[in-house]
């Protein structure tokens, strides 16, 4: 593994993690021995707009439940199982921190799902699969941390059969400078790397992926932040949530996340581009 891949599977992994959210799911009063995706909901989902986000980009990009998905960046699996639950569709998720693609099987067994989802560990820059494999690859906040795009894209279009469909959610630079760190992605900018709406659409484009829909999914970000910092001030926070995730940096992340789309240093961006 590179010395950047380390930094960035370092910047995600927490010790014990699985213990912390059946101690949380514990204490929300739900039987950890029978889960259900929803049940997880507040803590898997772990990008902008949490579920909801999940859900939209599933509609977006017009999901039947035949395909063969792979979730890059996949994370403790929310997506992925939310996924295979509601369509019924196969997905493999790949991630870079062997810790999640663990946890992301045990709650697969508690969901009683793994006969559908399955994790591995390795690079989206050097996919472990063959060319043609997935009819759909999913990807939510997972290229902030990654600066060579062309490659990222490049292996994307490579796994995706003939018409394969791209959909992804993205954190992208906006207008208003660099961000305050730290933020989910990154504790300074060694390992951020955002680009703009219009760089990660030409990229796309010159990669070999045509546009079918191009969303901007800033203000709805926006709203859930200020949710987080309400609920922070009134020192509210449930059982269950990302500060699990994200640990004693919680406060400072979600105030900067908030400053950060105020301020128009980063934007939302939801797409779904076929191969070409």
């Amino acid at each position: 593994m590179s010395q950047s891949a380390q930094a960035v599977a370092g910047h995600y992994k927490k010790r014990a993690l699985g213990d912390a959210i059946l101690a949380a799911l514990k204490a929300a009063g739900k039987d950890i021995e029978r889960l259900t995706p929803d049940d997880l909901a507040p803590v898997d989902e772990f990008h902008s707009g949490g579920r909801n986000a999940t859900v939209r980009l599933a509609q977006l990009a017009g999901i039947t439940g035949s395909e063969r998905v792979l979730d890059v960046g996949c994370g403790i699996g929310g997506p992925s199982r939310y996924l295979a639950s509601t369509f019924g569709c196969r997905v493999t998720g790949l991630d870079l921190t062997q810790e999640f693609v663990a946890l992301a099987g045990m709650l697969a067994q508690r969901t009683r799902l793994a006969d559908k989802v399955t994790y591995r560990q390795g690079n989206a820059l050097a996919m472990p699969f063959a060319d043609a494999s997935f009819d759909l690859v999913w990807s939510q906040n997972a290229a902030m941390n990654i600066a060579d795009r062309d490659r990222l894209y490049g292996e994307m279009r490579r796994v995706l059969a003939p018409a394969g469909r791209l959909a992804f959610q993205d954190v992208a630079a906006g207008p208003g400078g660099d961000p305050h760190y730290p933020t989910p992605w990154a504790n300074d900018k060694g390992i951020s790397f955002l680009a703009t709406p219009q760089s990660t659409r030409a990229a796309l484009e010159r990669i070999g992926f045509r546009v079918l829909a191009w969303h901007d999914s800033t203000q709805e970000a926006l709203e859930q932040q200020l949710a987080r910092a309400k609920a922070l001030e009134g020192g509210s926070l449930p059982p269950l949530g990302l500060h699990i995730l994200i640990g004693e940096a919680y406060p400072a992340v979600t105030k900067n996340m908030l400053r950060n789309l105020q301020e128009q240093r980063i934007r939302l961006l939801n797409a779904v581009l076929e191969r070409v």
